[in-house]
């Protein structure tokens, strides 16, 4: 979803963005749009694994919160109640899909490079190349195995790479509850990654 640049930061402070969000003023909102939309959309990918599917999505979001702008509290930062919004809506899209029978693997991208897997940096041979957009590939298959639940939040914490605070905001569970539910979700993606390696015939073979 990159027809509209977005800017790095929002070009006015966010609690007088937020004030004429609520007053219906429609630039405030073409901002906020422009300033989120890409985050929202790849994130939706990155749960669905569709990107069709993520691009509707990706709309039906930013429609919810500007009818929902009157519900967003005051000690709340914007861009956590956006991401809350828009999990929200990819867990019941994924429990939709799953319901239809309509689950499936789809072209991830050499865009979006999974910050778990990438590289420390430097020049690179074409076979190290290679090694990491493979990795990159099993890393994402692997995450689209996870139910929804663990999905999420391997995608907000290992991949969004958002605080434990973050995701304790975006889904409103206490701290203990969100590290031990990532700590067996990153088990079970090791366990998988394992598996889809050897699937693969392993490295360096």
């Amino acid at each position: 979803m990159k027809d509209v640049e977005a800017p790095a930061t929002l070009s006015i402070p966010e609690h007088l963005l937020i004030a004429r969000l609520r007053r219906g003023d429609p630039s405030a909102f073409e901002l906020l749009v422009r300033t989120h939309q890409d985050r929202v959309y790849d994130f939706c990918v990155r749960m669905l694994n569709d990107r069709e599917e993520a691009f509707d999505l990706t709309q039906e979001i930013f429609i919810s919160i500007h009818r929902h702008m009157d519900k967003f509290r005051a000690d709340a930062k914007l861009t956590t109640w956006i991401y809350r919004i828009a999990r929200n809506h990819c867990l019941n899209r994924l429990k939709y899909l799953k319901r239809r029978g309509r689950g499936r693997s789809d072209e991830y991208g050499e865009a979006n490079e999974l910050s778990i897997t990438e590289a420390m940096g430097g020049s690179e041979s074409p076979d190290a190349a290679v090694t990491r957009k493979t990795d990159r590939q099993l890393v994402h298959q692997a995450i689209t195995e996870l139910d929804e639940e663990q999905r999420s939040l391997v995608v907000l914490r290992d991949v969004e790479g958002l605080s434990y605070d973050e995701i304790m905001d975006i889904t409103e569970l206490p701290e203990g509850t969100v590290k031990s539910r990532l700590h067996r979700a990153r088990e079970k993606l090791a366990g998988i990654l394992t598996k889809l390696e050897e699937s693969f015939g392993g490295k360096g073979d």
